[in-house]
Parts: structure tokens; C-alpha cells; sequence
């Protein structure tokens, strides 16, 4: 199958592509503006890969596609937050499959509606949100809760390592919601809280514990009308280092006061300025997923889902479900149905197993009324 890396030689896709070159089945395409950088990129993966330019603006994007012979997109050039529909509409007339690693709430949320018939028509899949949220979150809840009787809340932490790599577009993207006010689902009905604002103590089973804030996601907004009953669904980010979450709080606090209207042109500084930190810090992080609700047997419950990241590793994560779907497609899967979906559903816990094995990283699913973590 050959596959185009859409941002093949950027933070996440350069990862991506790294993974796919020695996968069975898939001839490698590393896209980007950058026609060198793509081409030398792809030449230290091996005979598997080639570089190509391509310009996602560009009016005739499907008929580049076409050329190429492209059968599967993956899309990893973010932000995604103010990002429109032309690059998967483009796939499905070029008539292959895609897949994104949006975060961005509309984006995520809107994309089945909005993309459906145009994928359908094509014959294809599309999959929007294959990365930590919503792909490896749904996944972990799913997972806690199999055999409930229902799910009261789902509380979501991450907590990336101060020194992993950072990039301009995944800043920008976060940045666009701090001290904006953000849709959450508490107590059975829809509240607005500031994005960034008020972190609070986040317990982890392998890390110290942080303070972590509101960010706004598509699970946020997916989860309650996905688990019948729910009545509270939270996600926040914990930075390692207290400092740099406060600097966010206050960047919450100016946005809302009508002093920083746009705190995402704020990205390229806080990305050139944010290895000054990386002293105060380490190179773990990890996320953590817990839900409550009511057991198989009527008894309340709650569990949580951990994950720990040595050694700078973490970004590794919000990749791993593109890598897991493109092997699926590319082997001929067809339990992956056609159409375009939201990334919830069509990955299991277990199937990310092996990706976090590969990378050295530690699992703990642990019933919070028992006194010590049932290692996984």
C-alpha cells in the first residue's frame, strides 16, 4: 500500500514514518512543502521510503495524489484547531484511505458528518483522532470498564516529560484555547470552565505528582454522547515543571482579561525559550485514565489506567494508533469500516501493547479501593 506521510519529516510524522519503512506491505512516501528535506529524510530510512513535495493548499491536491499513486494519507501536519476539511476531502477523491492525528475538537468531532458521504462514496476509510485522544484514551476506558453496569466519570491526565521534544504546531495548538472557555460535561450538564486555568493535584502511579489543567479535546465532547450515563468527563495536561504551569495559568488569566487575544503567536518564542526549563525536569512522563461507575456487580468502582514514558520517549504515543491502523489497512483489514469515523472503537488496549514494549514503557491498571496496582 503505498502510504503518504502528509508532515513526514516533522515531530510526529517523522516518527510515523520511521515506524512504517520496515513494515511489510507499505511502500513509503515522506511528503512535505520542503521537497530536499523530504528526500533526505526518507533516504536514512532506507530503499522502503521517497521524498516528495506536496502543498496541502495547492488547488489540485487530489490530482497530485492521483499521480502518485497514493493509497492511504496520513495527516500529521498540525495545528488542527482552524484547520478545514480540504486535505481529506481531497483523499477521498483521489479515492484513498486516511488517517489524522487531530486533537482538535471540531475537527475530531465533526469530521464523520462532514466527511461520511464523501468517503462512502469512494469506497474508503477515513479515521480522524488516531492518536492519544481520542484513539489510546477510549481505548484505556473501554478497557476499565468492560463488563460495568455504567461509567459515572472519566477523568483523563497527561503529563508530558520536560525534556521531549516539543513543536511549534502542537504549542499553537494548545495555546489557542488558554483562558478560553471550554465546553465540559459535569454533573449531567454542560458547564463553561477556562482552558488552562486552576490546575489541580494529579496523582500518577510512577511519577510524582503534578498539577494539571483544563485543555480542550474531543473527548470532552465525544465521551458523553459515546457512554450512555456519564455524567462528568474531564481532561487536563500536567507540565513537569510548576513553573511553566503557572506561566500558562497566567497566559489563561491575560487571555481573559482582553490583554492577549491570541496567545498562539506566542508559540515560536515559548518553543525557542522552553529548553531553558529542561534542567528542572526529567525525561519521564506518562498519562494517566480513570473512570468510576458501577461494577458487574452492582458495587461502585474506580480504576485508572497508567502509562509511564522514560527516556524522552512519550511523543512516541499520540503516534501509535496511525501506525496501528495504517498496518491494519495495509494487511487488507476489513473490519475497519468505510465511511469517515472519530477514533473510538476500532483499537483495543491490548494492540498498543506491543508499540509501548518497543519503546520501554510501563503499564499499571490499578483498582483505587485496593491497596496496590495490579501491574500489566
Amino acid at each position: 500500500m503505498k502510504t503518504l506521510v502528509l508532515g513526514g519529516y516533522g515531530n510526529f510524522g517523522a516518527r510515523i514514518c520511521r515506524a512504517l519503512a520496515g513494515s511489510p506491505g507499505i511502500e513509503l512516501l515522506v511528503a512535505g512543502r520542503d521537497a530536499q528535506r523530504a528526500s533526505a529524510f526518507a533516504s536514512s530510512l532506507g530503499a522502503a521510503a521517497s521524498g516528495v513535495r506536496v502543498d496541502v493548499q495547492a488547488a489540485d491536491l487530489a490530482g497530485t495524489l492521483r499521480s502518485l499513486g497514493v493509497e492511504l494519507v496520513i495527516h500529521t501536519a498540525g495545528p488542527f484547531q482552524n484547520q478545514d476539511y480540504r486535505v481529506p476531502l481531497a483523499v477521498a477523491a483521489a479515492g484513498a484511505h486516511y488517517i489524522d492525528l487531530a486533537d482538535g475538537r471540531r475537527f475530531v468531532c465533526d469530521f464523520p458528518a462532514a466527511l461520511g458521504a464523501a468517503f462512502r462514496a469512494a469506497g474508503r476509510t477515513a479515521v480522524s483522532g488516531a492518536s492519544t485522544v481520542p484513539a489510546l484514551s477510549s481505548a484505556a476506558v473501554d478497557h476499565l470498564a468492560a463488563g460495568w453496569q455504567g461509567i459515572r466519570s472519566i477523568d483523563i491526565c497527561i503529563a508530558p516529560a520536560q525534556g521531549a521534544p516539543r513543536g511549534d504546531a502542537t504549542l499553537a495548538g494548545v495555546l489557542a484555547y488558554c483562558g478560553e472557555p471550554i465546553r465540559v460535561w459535569q454533573g449531567g450538564r454542560w458547564i463553561e470552565l477556562p482552558g488552562w486555568a486552576d490546575p489541580v493535584k494529579v496523582e500518577f502511579a510512577r511519577m510524582k505528582p503534578r498539577r494539571g489543567a483544563l485543555c480542550d479535546i474531543p473527548d470532552l465532547e465525544l465521551f458523553p454522547a459515546c457512554y450512555a450515563g456519564v455524567q462528568s468527563v474531564m481532561f487536563r495536561a500536567a507540565l513537569e515543571v510548576g513553573l511553566t504551569q503557572r506561566a500558562f495559568a497566567f497566559l489563561a488569566f491575560m487571555r481573559r482579561a482582553g490583554l492577549l487575544p491570541a496567545p498562539q503567536k506566542l508559540a515560536p518564542l515559548l518553543h525557542a525559550t522552553g529548553g531553558v526549563f529542561d534542567a528542572l525536569g526529567t525525561a519521564l512522563g506518562g498519562m494517566v485514565v480513570r473512570v468510576e461507575g458501577t461494577d458487574a456487580q452492582g458495587h461502585p468502582a474506580r480504576r485508572a489506567w497508567h502509562i509511564a514514558a522514560d527516556d524522552n520517549h512519550g511523543p512516541e504515543i499520540p503516534c501509535m494508533a496511525a501506525i496501528l491502523l495504517a498496518r491494519r489497512l495495509a494487511n487488507g483489514d476489513t473490519a475497519l469500516p468505510i465511511g469517515a469515523h472519530a477514533c473510538m472503537g476500532l483499537l483495543s488496549l491490548p494492540e498498543f501493547e506491543p508499540e509501548f514494549a518497543r519503546w520501554g514503557m510501563v503499564t499499571d491498571v490499578v483498582d483505587e479501593e485496593s491497596p496496590s496496582p495490579a501491574a500489566r
